[in-house]
């Protein structure tokens, strides 16, 4: 029977067999393909870092007999951990008779935040701006991961591929938790759905004339 842990299984164990020239001797035991198991974390998660409790359900081998037993496997999430981080806990798949039990390796996904975007240790943040403020400025209300809002001038032209940089508002880096990544501003410019005859020329009048 396969571990009771999110459908994983494992066949792990021990045996002996018997040698030739009448002797007995170990058999040769083979360790089971190791368990993947998904571990879906927030950005929130990621930033602080969390402590996760799961349990686990698994075969063990009393002797000859096999028994069904619960565990409690602990994953400390460090502050910074990256989405494909791995987490091993070494032959904690079932046990059987001549098979060593397969590890269980936990694999970091992340959750799809709301309002953040993550591209390596630098978080992305999308604001959207109107037309008038792309070309003739703006200043925006941005919170971060950590709770805090801070209030943005942006006195260039944004323009589609535009970038503002806030320097340490990103993610912890793993090995060094004190620092941190940027956060990163994109801007989706909103066009008007429709002009006047007279918007028209007047912007064609200012426009023709700009520095392109």
């Amino acid at each position: 029977m396969p571990p009771g842990f999110g459908g994983m299984g494992g066949m792990p164990g021990h045996g002996h067999g018997h040698g030739g020239g009448g002797s007995r001797q170990p058999a040769q035991r083979k360790k089971a393909d190791p368990i993947e198991q998904v571990l879906k974390l927030t950005l929130e998660e990621m930033y602080y870092g969390v402590q996760k409790t799961l349990k686990l359900t698994r075969t063990v081998l009393r002797g000859s007999q096999e028994q069904r037993v619960s565990e409690t496997l602990t994953i400390d999430v460090k502050p910074g951990w990256k989405k494909g981080t791995k987490i091993t806990f070494p032959e904690k798949g079932d046990e059987a008779p001549g098979t060593i039990a397969a590890d269980i390796i936990f694999v970091v996904e992340e959750k799809k935040h709301p309002r953040f975007e993550r591209d390596g240790n630098d978080l992305i943040k999308t604001v959207t701006v109107d037309l008038h403020e792309a070309l003739l400025g703006s200043s925006v209300f941005v919170s971060t991961l950590n709770g805090k809002s801070i209030n943005i001038e942006v006195p260039e032209i944004v323009d589609p591929k535009y970038v503002k940089i806030l320097v340490g508002e990103g993610m912890p880096l793993s090995k060094s938790p004190a620092s941190k990544g940027d956060l990163k501003i994109k801007f989706d410019i909103r066009f008007p759905k429709e002009l006047s005859a007279e918007q028209r020329e007047a912007l064609k009048s200012c426009l023709s004339a700009a520095k392109y």
